[in-house]
């Protein structure tokens, strides 16, 4: 794996991807992708509901939710906040009428830094005094790159998003410190500049990438090899691209080991009824 001996991960669920268990889930409506999600569908969400910003999501207990908005404040490009909850509130103004603890294909739980559970439905782990974070993701920014004739090798192939740990430190917040986690793309050199310029306008869903080219400039060892999500083929020719990730503060868990947290599950987002556009800067 690509991280040292004092930095365990454990890997993510294997669910297939929704858009290979329904060929329609591209053309669900939000609405309709939660529900089937709060019907205990699982998998990565690449696709789903294309057009509609999806989010990770992290909630942890009040007295850590300061820790937490300064920890994302201080590292933009992986934890670009899109909302933030009230304590014990389930519900965002991102998604009319959903509920942040069934409408997320599968979580995570976490006790003193240590991965508990991965369940499809959170109620029993809930807790009054949770503030959940809905941070932006880089699948968003997919509908993009495909309408600019930019291949997503991930979803061709059936599968997750490839994400890694790498050597770059975030900038701590309080008692919240961690490495930033990036997910890879392999795109055609052709391509290269129009994901540069597709993503470069998204900057609330992670904007550019933090790295193009050799992946041991990011202390990452080897592709085939991501620390969560699944391995791609690339092209002979592709670059790799590595965009900051929403899965940095899971890292951060496992780094600052909080008593408690609830995250998603890596590449299986929460889909909310924001537009892509909304969050598209003009040219």
């Amino acid at each position: 794996m690509n991280r040292t001996e004092d930095r365990p991960l454990t890997v993510a669920t294997a669910d297939p991807p929704v858009t290979a268990v329904d060929e329609h889930a591209h053309a669900w409506s939000p609405a309709t992708a939660r529900a089937r999600f709060r019907d205990g569908l699982a998998g990565p969400t690449a696709g789903v509901a294309a057009g509609h910003t999806q989010v990770n999501l992290i909630s942890v207990p009040a007295d850590w939710a300061y820790d937490m908005l300064l920890f994302c404040q201080r590292n933009p490009k992986p934890c670009p906040v899109l909302d933030v909850t009230d304590a014990g509130s389930w519900t965002t103004v991102l998604a009319n009428g959903a509920d942040l603890r069934t409408d997320l294909p599968r979580y995570r739980v976490w006790r003193d830094g240590e991965l508990v559970d991965e369940p499809t439905d959170v109620r029993a782990h809930w807790r009054g005094d949770l503030v959940s974070f809905l941070i932006g993701c880089s699948f968003t920014f997919e509908s993009a790159l495909a309408g600019a004739g930019v291949p997503i090798r991930h979803v061709e192939q059936g599968r997750n998003v490839p994400m890694y740990v790498t050597s770059r430190q975030c900038r701590p917040a309080g008692r919240l410190h961690g490495p930033m986690v990036v997910s890879m793309r392999p795109v055609p050199p052709q391509h290269v500049a129009a994901a540069l310029r597709e993503t470069g306008l998204l900057p609330a869903v992670h904007g550019g990438p933090v790295h193009c080219g050799d992946p041991s400039a990011l202390g990452i060892t080897d592709l085939g090899r991501p620390d969560f999500g699944d391995p791609v083929v690339p092209e002979p020719d592709d670059i790799p691209m590595f965009w900051a990730c929403g899965v940095t503060p899971q890292a951060a868990v496992m780094a600052s080991r909080p008593p408690f947290a609830i995250t998603h599950a890596p590449g299986q987002m929460f889909l909310t009824d924001a537009r892509d556009e909304q969050y598209r800067i003009v040219a």
